[in-house]
């Protein structure tokens, strides 16, 4: 059975380097980066993937968002 999460994703672009570093609050030490914000997302799913099937070998919890909706 397939599970699906959904995490907060921080993109940011280094102007230096002329890339977008992608990290994941939630799950620390999850990162990736891209040379384009679609490339940046599609590497960052994948290390999310990653994290979460290494946390699942370890017996560790996988972290869960509590995400809360306003309307303003």
């Amino acid at each position: 059975m397939v599970k699906e999460y959904e995490y907060t994703v921080v993109l940011e672009y280094d102007k230096d380097i002329g890339e977008y570093a992608a990290l994941v609050p939630s799950l620390p030490g999850c990162t990736s980066q891209g040379k384009t914000r679609e490339e940046a997302l599609a590497n960052v799913r994948e290390a999310i993937r990653g994290h979460i099937e290494a946390l699942r070998q370890l017996g560790r919890d996988i972290p869960i968002e509590n995400r809360v909706k306003i309307a303003v």
